[in-house]
């Protein structure tokens, strides 16, 4: 049997592939909280369950949850989203996918960061169009400024496709930056997508802010062309219940309703009903509890890595990732990663997942386990250090 195009293109994410150890791995590979859903919401999973609401909803999700995120924005962020711009989508790669659908074609190409979590590329060459990276390094925070934006924008350039926290760096982009990216993008007729799915999770007043409260240099509104993706799974702690949203430009609703109507009909109207209780007074307290948890994590993390001469050259303000260079003891992020699996049983995922700029130099570590298996994790790796050979 031959495989469509699309299909034999894309590579198997190892930052999505568990690794095999033995029960004495510490899996620091996977970007998934160590977090359960909130007891509110397993509660209103139940009572959905009992009370039979478990028929399709409508194709763009519940109205009520709709509203709920709307108001969520209005008070988390302080910019109002109308319940009519906001698609609920079978997690946020439903939302990827419906988004480009709707906005690419074969030929296109759209600008994206080097490094970036691989899944967001193969969703650009799943409709046919090309995912062209630009690199980036620490001295920009390892994202794209607009400066290089303008720079590779081609005759064929469609728009740009950002993550802000990113997911492999947990950093953000400024929202000065943002905004001139914004700016640029409109001016030349384009479409700017950003993935906003550990947004929640910032840790610096200096980022954390939504691009949908955008206004350009003339106090113009930004946001209300600029498509956000979203989801369940990082803040919320619903990594399985496969639930997101899509907030779009007003001109895109209709086409992303029919391509949902047909793709999947509707997302999961148990996880819908559940995640209404995300947004009671309870469960927001819980997730800020975590998210405080998940900072304090951090901090140690990336100070036990400057120590054994692993040094993540910026500091994550966002999300569960540190991205440290691994250069001084190993040419290859593969090897360094291969190695620490099976000497220090602790899995890792190797910067080559994440785009060529930095495969071969960088590791992402994911501190979304527990602080007990975080400490274990670097005893491992200061042991495995210290064991190596001696470089010159």
């Amino acid at each position: 049997m031959e495989l469509a195009k699309a299909a034999s293109e894309i590579a198997r994410s190892p930052a999505c592939d568990p690794a095999q150890g033995g029960e004495a791995m510490v899996f620091l590979n996977i970007g998934e909280p160590d977090f359960t859903a909130a007891p509110a919401v397993l509660q209103a999973a139940e009572h959905c369950l009992r009370q039979g609401h478990t028929g399709y909803t409508h194709a763009t999700g519940l109205l009520a949850l709709r509203e709920r995120i709307s108001a969520w924005y209005a008070s988390r962020f302080d910019v109002a989203v109308d319940p009519g711009r906001i698609v609920i989508t079978a997690g946020a790669s439903g939302a990827l996918q419906l988004a480009c659908l709707a906005l690419f074609e074969p030929g296109d190409d759209v600008l994206m960061p080097d490094p970036s979590y691989p899944c967001n590329r193969h969703f650009v060459a799943a409709v046919g169009a090309r995912a062209q990276l630009l690199t980036t390094d620490a001295a920009s925070r390892f994202q794209p400024d607009a400066a290089a934006v303008c720079a590779h924008w081609g005759p064929h350039t469609r728009g740009v496709l950002l993550a802000s926290p990113s997911n492999p760096t947990g950093t953000s982009i400024a929202p000065s930056e943002m905004a001139a990216i914004a700016s640029a993008v409109k001016q030349r007729g384009g479409v700017t997508l950003v993935d906003e799915i550990y947004l929640g999770l910032s840790y610096d007043s200096a980022y954390g802010h939504s691009v949908l409260s955008l206004r350009d240099t003339d106090g113009a509104d930004l946001g209300q062309d600029i498509l956000s993706i979203n989801s369940f799974s990082k803040y919320f702690g619903m990594t399985g219940w496969r639930l997101g949203w899509l907030v779009v430009p007003p001109q895109l609703v209709d086409p992303v309703e029919r391509l949902a109507q047909n793709l999947y009909i509707c997302a999961s109207t148990v996880a819908q009903h559940a995640a209404l209780a995300c947004f009671e007074a309870d469960s927001l307290a819980e997730y800020e509890r975590r998210r405080q948890q998940l900072q304090q994590r951090r901090d140690f993390v990336v100070a036990e890595l400057q120590a054994m001469g692993l040094p993540v050259p910026v500091l994550p303000d966002g999300a569960f990732y540190a991205w440290f260079d691994c250069s001084r003891f190993f040419a290859s992020s593969w090897d360094f990663c291969q190695h620490m699996t099976q000497h220090a049983h602790v899995a890792l995922t190797p910067g080559r997942d994440f785009g060529p700029a930095w495969a071969d130099r960088f590791v992402r570590l994911s501190f979304a386990s527990s602080m007990d298996e975080l400490q274990t994790a670097m005893q491992r790796l200061r042991r495995e250090l210290l064991r190596l050979p001696k470089q010159p």
